[in-house]
């Protein structure tokens, strides 16, 4: 009696390839960014030496940085403050701003290609319509995440894992970091200019403690808005 050998069908065969790729992927960029010579490349000296040899495309090599860094996972605290020391508190913070969307949207763009097939093939039918409501409230969603600080590369992969739109998540993105990035950039800026005049007595001027008490609201955002959620809940 012949045997007949049943195979997995080929999409999903196709679907698990592509997200053994992404999963081979997140971990050779952690494992580069903290266990090879690669990291020595990546300290704040190293980094802030290379945009001053870079001249005229010091901002232009930031931002690309920026951009790498964050589908590499590199710290967002390391390379946000690197450009609020290098370009100052207040146009750091939309070059900050603009290498995070654009880092953003190509993490979202590698999860969603190599991993969302994969993911939307292990969904059973309890979580199929949580999966359907993240869609539906994908802008939302997005928002409220960036605003409560939920990690922010893991957040960029794993939301191209589920069915929100990308528009969705560009615009909660942009939104949801705005305030965020600008309190951090601000407020290291702000200290930056103070240590390099050498001016201690700025310390005590208007903008170092507005810079401090956005820098501390900051903070207070995820509870805020926890608040409300319950409330109106």
């Amino acid at each position: 009696m012949d045997e007949t050998i049943h195979s997995p069908p080929r999409s999903f065969s196709k679907a698990a390839f592509k997200a053994i790729l992404l999963l081979v992927f997140i971990a050779g960029a952690i494992f580069s960014i903290r266990f090879t010579p690669i990291r020595n490349y990546l300290t704040p000296e190293a980094l802030g030496n290379f945009l001053k040899i870079a001249g005229i495309w010091a901002l232009v090599v930031y931002i690309l940085i920026y951009t790498v860094g964050v589908c590499l996972f590199l710290p967002g605290t390391l390379l946000t403050g690197l450009g609020a020391a290098i370009f100052g508190a207040y146009w750091s913070f939309l070059y900050v701003w603009f290498g995070a969307m654009f880092g953003a949207s190509i993490a979202f763009f590698i999860g969603r290609t190599l991993g969302r097939e994969f993911a939307g093939s292990l969904i059973g039918d309890r979580l199929r319509k949580y999966d359907d409501a993240i869609e539906r409230n994908g802008f939302a969603t997005v928002l409220y995440l960036r605003l409560v600080y939920f990690p922010f590369t893991p957040m960029n992969f794993g939301m191209g894992l589920t069915k929100v739109h990308l528009r969705d998540c560009v615009f909660g993105t942009g939104l949801g970091i705005i305030v965020g990035t600008f309190t951090f950039t601000f407020f290291v800026g702000m200290l930056k200019d103070v240590w390099t005049s050498g001016n201690w007595g700025e310390l005590i001027s208007l903008k170092v403690f507005f810079s401090i008490a956005l820098f501390i609201f900051s903070f207070l955002i995820p509870k805020i808005i926890k608040k409300i959620r319950a409330e109106e809940g």
